[in-house]
């Protein structure tokens, strides 16, 4: 990784258009070695360009999907149960010839411990992925998606984890990273992130993407669409994202939109294909009806090219 816009260049061959922006906070990031928290409406490529990175990068990407009542046992680690309870077993089934010739209660117990506390080591430890991100030998990227479904005291975990990457576990003292991560977390937004979990991060906002820009996402990953029509659609769903709207389309229904229209071999928008179409792009019937009460005149827009 050498420069920004040789990310630019790498994340275009793998289909993941962007802008200078992103390709210079990517570059910061890994050279810094910083988290970078990404804001943004659903659907614009947040996620995604994780995924991207982890790609260009040759790096494994472990991802931890936050929901609300998240903890510590599924985000960083917990017991194998299962196998403990296997090894008690065996255990009973040898006790009487670890504790044979013992005399009394002390040199019984004794001799138990000479075993060790074995059922709390390492065998028995369960990584659950913020851990496991710690210990890949050749790092990760590691993605913390949607942070803001989480609990408050959810981000105090995150935030030992991220200030010097390790983490104590009780039974076995502490264990740090074997290289940094390099971390992504998304937000969309629901709720406000902690000013402290901001502080440890770059920041990142993906806006929705002008029609120049989109227009090149859509060539990119639908390059079968007709020039022709691509220019309109996406005219289309700029003009739909004026629109006081509950759900404005995201890229990925554009990207949708594009790969349907293309399955029916559409050559231009027309009044009809739009609106067998709508529910490709817009997921609230309310919305749909709005649109279709001022279709003719957004068709009208989009195909003269005009705003």
């Amino acid at each position: 990784m050498n420069t920004p816009e040789d990310i630019r260049s790498g994340f275009e061959a793998e289909h993941y258009i962007c802008n200078a922006q992103v390709a210079l906070t990517i570059y910061l990031a890994y050279q810094l070695q910083k988290p970078i928290l990404v804001e943004g409406p659903p659907g614009v490529g947040k996620t995604e360009l994780a995924k991207t990175t982890a790609r260009y990068l040759s790096l494994p990407l472990v991802r931890l999907q936050c929901y609300e009542g998240l903890d510590e046992s599924k985000a960083l680690y917990e017991w194998k149960y299962g196998k403990q309870l296997l090894y008690t077993q065996v255990l009973k089934d040898q006790l009487g010839d670890v504790l044979k010739g013992a005399h009394g209660l002390a040199e019984s117990v004794q001799r138990l411990h000479e075993f060790g506390d074995i059922f709390y080591s390492e065998e028995f430890l369960e990584p659950r992925p913020l851990l496991k991100a710690m210990r890949e030998d050749g790092g990760a990227l590691l993605l913390i998606d949607e942070v803001d479904k989480a609990d408050q005291e959810f981000e105090s975990l995150l935030l030992e984890v991220l200030s010097d990457y390790q983490v104590s576990v009780p039974e076995i003292g502490t264990v740090r990273a074997h290289h940094t991560p390099l971390v992504i977390l998304t937000s969309n937004n629901t709720r406000e992130v902690s000013d402290a979990l901001k502080r440890r991060c770059l920041h990142l906002y993906i806006p929705f993407p002008d029609a120049t820009l989109e227009n090149r996402i859509v060539r990119s990953r639908v390059p079968g669409i007709a020039e022709g029509l691509r220019a309109q659609m996406v005219r289309f769903i700029q003009e739909l994202r004026l629109l006081d709207l509950k759900k404005p389309p995201a890229v990925s229904e554009t990207i949708d939109w594009a790969r349907s229209l293309l399955l029916l071999h559409a050559q231009a928008l027309d009044e009809t294909l739009v609106r067998n179409t709508l529910n490709v792009l817009l997921k609230f019937e309310d919305d749909i009806q709005s649109v279709n009460e001022s279709l003719l005149t957004l068709l009208g827009k989009a195909r003269s090219g005009k705003p």
